[in-house]
């Protein structure tokens, strides 16, 4: 299995290295469409750059942003079953995050002005999460899908952690982190450690449009590179519940007790909101 991915398309679940995260990354031309046909898979619609109109069993605008860096994003839950046509008339880049799940939520949209937008760590491992669908707010199946973004010269997803906590290791959470960097400049993500049954040791540069994918280990550190700023869009899913636990590497723990002695770089969040 490749955990690093060039320049992805999309990343399908196999049904044995890989089970639960989808995504699909579509970009479209002025007037450009592309169809989703979910199957068995529910699905989250995120805007990376640029709006786009739904239609189909679903009929919605998504007004979009134009960069990841420049301001959160609506976005929309799709349920298993549902066909649409995604129309972008201004072009763009799209994500489409899925897994397989039950039927029965309904569909959703989601305001940018609705998605918690947080600041976490302190320092140089100071960062900006958006919660796109995160599993307090906003309900999905199996689905969790956030976006990180980290100035440069900073760390984020660290300390290194999983989220596996209480869960038997075979229902530890997969991840797919799909990256871009402002500027066009290199960043670094760390995934390590596991079972010798299912070994993992990954330390990857990363730029605009690859991808890594977590299997199950530790994750972490997502490092900007000084001058170039960070972004990645975090897709989770699991076959267990649909929760967002944390437990850090024991070696690292002890830096989340540093940060309330630090101030938090001043850089984050990337955008404000309107008053």
């Amino acid at each position: 299995m490749t955990w690093v991915r060039r320049q992805c398309a999309e990343v399908v679940p196999d049904g044995a290295a890989w089970r639960h995260a989808g995504l699909r990354l579509v970009t479209l031309g002025p007037g450009e469409s592309f169809r989703w046909r979910a199957g068995g898979n529910e699905a989250v619609v995120v805007p990376l750059a640029g709006g786009a109109h739904l239609s189909g069993d679903v009929a919605l605008t998504l007004h979009g942003r134009t960069d990841v860096f420049t301001a959160p994003t609506d976005l929309c839950y799709l349920p298993p079953g549902s066909e649409v046509t995604v129309d972008s008339p201004g072009g763009g880049r799209f994500a489409v995050a899925y897994t397989a799940a039950e039927p029965g939520l309904p569909p959703r949209y989601r305001a940018a002005a609705e998605v918690p937008v947080e600041v976490r760590g302190a320092g140089s491992a100071t960062r900006q999460v958006n919660n796109l669908a995160d599993a307090e707010t906003f309900p999905c199946r199996r689905l969790i899908v956030v976006e990180v973004l980290t100035p440069g010269g900073n760390w984020s997803s660290y300390p290194p952690h999983k989220h596996d906590e209480h869960r038997p290791d075979e229902t530890e959470l997969e991840e797919i982190y799909y990256f871009e960097v402002r500027g066009g400049g290199p960043g670094y993500q760390r995934v390590y450690g596991s079972s010798a049954e299912r070994p993992i040791d990954v330390l990857a540069e990363v730029r605009t449009g690859d991808v890594v994918l977590v299997p199950h280990g530790w994750h972490g550190p997502s490092m900007a590179a000084p001058g170039y700023d960070l972004y990645y869009l975090n897709v989770m899913a699991g076959p267990g519940e649909r929760a967002w636990r944390v437990r850090d590497d024991p070696e690292h723990a002890w830096i989340r007790d540093t940060w309330a002695d630090q101030p938090a770089d001043p850089r984050v969040p990337f955008y404000r909101r309107p008053a």
